[in-house]
């Protein structure tokens, strides 16, 4: 017996009848409407696991309420049905973002087969969602993930800072997430309900920089027409997140320094003196010691810059996050796209383990999505990966290191589970309540993880 909610879209009356009595034999909580419009007002009144629609509607066109279903109640899976079927509009469901394609007139099997699959794929999406919640409540800080004992020293030190009106250096290679560190600062800190902004200084030559960060005067320059409010004044009470600060020109240098020590500054072209109550907290990709030796860079902007140090490590060498992130990348696109897949084959972990990541996590980020985009299976292997990341020349790791997505994330699945067994007193029904799994799945797993022989013995 199926287990859900089905809203059935169809204007044949008989067909849409005969239907929905047989679905909700089947278990089914079931409404039917007779086209779009109907449709529409069930779906704004009642919250539907699963939709199966029919592609020509006498009101409407299956496609266009396929959109509103995804626009407007994400939610809901769609299957289409047609009576019109062919190859190329298979496809043009799927990439619309349909589950399911049916042709009609529709065979009793084939029609549960596919309610199942639907069903299937969303309590997998819900289990790994919530798994994922509880995963985060251990190792990771919002959406920043890492076990590895360099990411909780970052952890620990953002904690400990967040708090302060201290200034913030983050370092680390490009692709390391130093945006996230200095957003989690912003959100750990007493300042999280002001705003955060955001300036890349390397993306703007010096006089468009200064404009940004300190506003102008109307008439300050040719192209200035209006005053302009800038990043400071927009910042205030707040954090400023200062990315790239090593790209800065000496005189860009000097107006730093003084706003830093000062929180005073002048907007480009103007005569009056501002004072802010920000945060400013800043990253680079380059060494900055380096570059004072090499007089790139002030001394004492470097000395005012460098009070709080946080050193975000390259993936490289975080290697046994990379099956975390991974799987958490995975969670995050099957919550967002229709796609069934499972996980990760021994010869893509090992594949992924192995590459130097010079992108780093943004470059894992997007090998995952293409891999669950480009794939054809429910497993990803390593012939879904880009080229560069199989064919690259290997990175020894001892044998020990070479776990697979599942034999890396049970540690961690598996202390979750024993500690809410203990709060529960060893309880099954109700650790797999607060767990959000159901019960059959608690069982095996705790069969599998060895939990059953840890409660004899208790």
């Amino acid at each position: 017996m199926l287990n859900g909610s089905l809203l059935v879209v169809d204007d044949d009356r008989q067909v849409l009848e005969s239907m929905v009595d047989w679905l909700r034999g089947e278990g089914l909580t079931v409404d039917g409407a007779r086209g779009a419009g109907e449709a529409s007002e069930l779906l704004g009144r009642n919250q539907y696991d699963l939709a199966l629609i029919d592609v020509r509607l006498q009101d409407g066109d299956g496609f266009d309420l396929l959109e509103q279903v995804r626009r407007s109640y994400p939610q809901t899976n769609v299957i289409l049905m047609t009576g019109y079927g062919d190859a190329d509009s298979a496809v043009e469901a799927v990439r619309a973002g349909a589950l399911d394609y049916l042709t009609k007139p529709l065979i009793d099997d084939e029609l549960l087969m596919a309610l199942e699959r639907a069903f299937a794929q969303r309590q997998v999406i819900e289990e790994n969602s919530q798994l994922r919640k509880e995963l985060d409540k251990h190792y990771s800080m919002g959406t920043i993930v890492g076990r590895d004992a360099r990411m909780q020293r970052v952890f620990e030190v953002v904690e400990s800072v967040a708090d302060t009106k201290a200034t913030v250096l983050v370092t680390g290679e490009s692709g390391t997430g130093k945006s996230m560190i200095a957003r989690a600062i912003h959100r750990y800190s007493d300042r999280a309900g002001k705003p955060f902004i955001e300036v890349a200084c390397g993306a703007l030559p010096e006089n468009l920089l200064e404009s940004e960060l300190f506003g102008h005067v109307k008439g300050a320059f040719t192209s200035a027409s209006t005053d302009k409010v800038g990043k400071f004044m927009q910042a205030n009470g707040g954090t400023i997140f200062l990315d790239e600060i090593g790209t800065a020109s000496p005189a860009m240098q000097v107006k730093l320094l003084r706003v830093l020590q000062e929180l005073e500054f002048e907007q480009v072209g103007g005569a009056e003196t501002f004072k802010v109550d920000v945060r400013v907290i800043l990253a680079t990709n380059e060494d900055l010691a380096e570059a004072v030796a090499e007089g790139r860079f002030r001394q004492d902007l470097y000395y005012r810059v460098n009070v709080i140090n946080i050193a975000v490590p390259a993936l490289r060498e975080r290697r046994s996050d990379i099956p975390l992130l991974a799987q958490h990348f995975l969670t995050e696109l099957l919550e967002d796209t229709n796609r069934q897949v499972t996980g990760f084959s021994d010869d893509a972990l090992i594949a992924l383990e192995s590459y130097a990541w010079p992108g780093n996590i943004r470059e894992l980020q997007n090998a995952v999505e293409r891999a669950v985009l480009l794939g054809k299976t429910e497993v990803i292997t390593a012939g879904d990966l880009p080229k560069d990341i199989v064919g690259s020349p290997s990175i020894s790791i001892p044998r020990v290191g070479q776990k697979t997505l599942k034999e890396a994330l049970e540690g961690p699945e598996r202390q979750i589970i024993l500690e809410t067994l203990e709060e529960y007193s060893w309880n099954r029904n109700a650790t797999a309540d607060a767990l959000g799994v159901n019960r059959t799945t608690l069982y095996k797993k705790m069969k599998k993880l060895g939990l059953e022989e840890e409660q004899f013995a208790q």
